[in-house]
Parts: structure tokens; sequence; C-alpha cells
């Protein structure tokens, strides 16, 4: 699988030039499919608008609104209870899988049951544009700081798809987001190497190779 880990969206040129290159043709061209499934478990976002407002592509965070060629929503708390042959070929010839935040380990517990996480390794030439959680989700661990929901197992583990965490919403002091002195103090209580990364940076990551995408601020942190 070819990952696109961002903040906060396709928000740039560059971010969505990389997209465009994982993708190898057109956002015109590309099939797409939506994944809400992390905003229903953080009490700061929850069901309703703000799902409504992803899946409408009116979040103010660029992902559904590129002009894709077709999008459809994959909804994982409902794929438990379906047969898989209703979504897993739907699945394989999607180009994209867009994931948006909210609550990561909710995300992850919803991957685990749905058998998606299952299905990940054999989506060699799928496309994942992370939005926050949605990237939060691939990496090892995530910190204290960023969980707001547990599973009933106390699981707090993520995927490990990377090795590196992240943490998102990188902002200067005083602004909306997670100021660099937070980051730090994040990245001090967690055991893999780390980035901060704002809303005009994402991390592409193809057969291991890591390359940060900025037109804004980002640091590894370790």
């Amino acid at each position: 699988m070819k990952l696109l880990l961002t903040s906060g969206g396709v928000t740039n040129t560059s971010i969505r030039e990389a997209l465009v290159e994982l993708l190898g043709k057109p956002i015109s061209d590309a099939d797409a499919l939506c994944i809400p499934t992390a905003q229903y478990g953080h009490p700061s976002v929850g069901p309703g608008e703000r799902a409504w407002q992803f899946i409408s592509g009116k979040s103010g965070n660029p992902m559904v609104d590129l002009g894709w060629k077709s999008m459809g929503v994959l909804e994982l708390t409902a794929l438990p209870s379906i047969d898989e042959e209703h979504w897993i070929p739907l699945v394989r010839k999607t180009d994209v899988l867009l994931v948006a935040g909210g609550d990561v380990l909710y995300l992850c517990h919803w991957m685990r049951q749905s058998g998606l996480a299952d299905l990940l390794p054999s989506l060699t030439e799928t496309v994942w544009v992370g939005l926050s959680a949605g990237s939060m989700v691939m990496t090892p661990e995530v910190g204290e700081d960023f969980i707001q929901w547990r599973p009933a197992t106390g699981d707090d583990s993520t995927l490990g798809l990377v090795d590196f965490s992240i943490c998102p919403h990188l902002a200067p002091d005083g602004l909306p987001g997670n100021s660099m002195a937070e980051a730090e103090q994040w990245a001090a209580s967690i055991s893999a190497p780390a980035y901060a990364i704002d809303d005009q940076t994402a991390i592409k990551v193809v057969d291991g190779a890591v390359e940060v995408v900025s037109e804004g601020h980002w640091k590894r942190l370790t």
C-alpha cells in the first residue's frame, strides 16, 4: 500500500502533486472511497454534522472534493454485519482510500473488527490518504495525549505499518493546534521516532521509503 499521511488533507500543490504521483494518473481518472469512521469516536467531532461535512467534501480539509472520477463511502462499523463479497471486491478495485480524522483508537478498532486491517497488505497499488487520525493509525504508537477512546480490551496499539509516530496539527504558539513544545513533550513519552507536522505537510511512504512533502513546517523528533 502507498501512504500519504497528512495532518490537514491535500492542502497545497506539493501534496496534491505527491498524490497524483502515487496514483500514477490524474485525480479525475481515479476512483475513491472515503472512510468517516474515526469521527464517531471523538468527543469533539462525533456523529452528525461533521461526518456529513467530510463525506460531502464540505469539511474544509481537501480530500473528497478534489475532483475524483467516482466517490463512495466505506463505513467500517457496518462491514462486520455484511458478507465480505459485498465490500472486499469494491475495495480491491478502488484507487484510493480517503480516511477522516477523529479518534485514532476507534478507527484502529474498527479497521481490525471489519477485516480491513487484514486486507491492507494485499492492496499493493492502493493509495491511503490519511487525515490526522487517519494518518496516525498507520503508526506503531500514538501516545497518551491523543487517546480519547479505548476498546474494552484496553489495547492502545495501532497498526504499525510505518516505524514512526506522528503529531499532527503543529501550529505556532497561541494558535489552534499543537505547539512545538507540546510536540516535543509528547515525543519524549513515546518509544518510536516521530514527526511533528503542520496542516501544510504530509509524509509519503512507498515500500518503506519515507519522504516529507511540505509547504509549511515540520520537525523530526527522536
